[in-house]
């Protein structure tokens, strides 16, 4: 079991987070109703159902006052009863049977037929909405906590490891780490620079169980003669992006880590978490999937 690893020091920034949004945005142009869709699908699942509900009763309320402008639309309706004009409006748009008002005027037919046609708009729009959300492919990949710089082959080495956590088969899965850092200019502007790191093997066929990525440090490397203090000083990160189909859902599913230069460990391996069962199968130990060791004790 390795010691918890105690950042020292954090950068003052952090450019690229491991999920979610990767920046604020100002002054964005949000009309497009794209961008509407696109933000119902990120929100919180709680909050989506809280939209739609709000939603919901915004149209009802609008509708009671329509019913409402014709103090004798509808048969049973007291002058004024906003609730009932709402709960009639409910029943409408829901297509419930059992309400004791009826429409008896040409406006509230009228209104009446106009809230039908929106209730099939409504119920389209609102299952629209979930499916999207639950057809949404999600990866369920973990990435080490830690990745390790240790020798390879007589190389010092940059590794890290990944893990389907769904157990089933992400298939052509591909890999692109890049090495992002603070760069300036002769001209003294300061700009964020992303290098792409050559990994030994970046594709595999077959994705199902863990993967341990390897960059090696050489004279070619970005990486090459940098010390901790410079991955410190330059804001340096490590990008990780991995991409793949899902065998399940056969839909395509990505995924993305960064290493800030605390997370990076020099002189220590990742323990083994492939194991076999006695019927043959094997098995990834998840508990140790972070857990690291001094070189030493391989």
């Amino acid at each position: 079991m390795s010691d918890p690893v105690q950042p020292p020091r954090q950068p003052s920034s952090v450019p690229f987070p491991r999920r979610g949004r990767l920046a604020v945005i100002k002054g964005q142009d949000r009309t497009r109703y794209t961008d509407f869709y696109h933000a119902i699908l990120i929100a919180p699942w709680w909050l989506t159902f809280v939209q739609l509900a709000l939603f919901f009763v915004a149209v009802n309320i609008v509708f009671a006052f329509l019913y409402l402008a014709d103090p004798q639309g509808l048969k049973g309706l007291h002058p004024g009863a906003f609730w009932d004009a709402f709960l009639f409006s409910v029943q409408t748009i829901g297509s419930i049977n059992y309400t004791v008002f009826v429409p008896q005027t040409l406006y509230a037919n009228v209104i009446v037929s106009f809230e039908a046609f929106v209730g099939i708009l409504i119920i389209a729009l609102f299952t629209g909405i979930i499916f999207a959300r639950f057809s949404r492919p999600f990866a369920r990949v973990v990435f080490s906590k830690v990745a390790v710089i240790t020798p390879f082959d007589g190389v010092p080495t940059l590794m890290f490891r990944t893990a389907n956590q769904r157990g089933n088969q992400v298939l052509d899965a591909s890999m692109r780490v890049s090495l992002a850092y603070q760069h300036t200019t002769r001209e003294g502007m300061t700009i964020r620079r992303f290098v792409e790191l050559k990994l030994v093997r970046d594709r595999t066929s077959l994705f199902a169980l863990s993967w341990t990525l390897m960059h090696h440090i050489d004279e070619a490397s970005p990486l090459f003669g940098v010390t901790e203090d410079e991955m410190y000083n330059r804001q340096m990160e490590i990008v990780a992006m991995l991409s793949g189909t899902d065998d399940t859902m056969a839909e395509q599913i990505y995924a993305r880590h960064a290493y800030q230069p605390y997370e990076i460990l020099r002189d220590r391996i990742f323990v083994d978490v492939l194991d076999m069962t006695p019927s043959g199968r094997r098995v990834v130990d998840l508990t140790r999937f972070h857990d690291t060791q001094p070189l030493g004790q391989y």
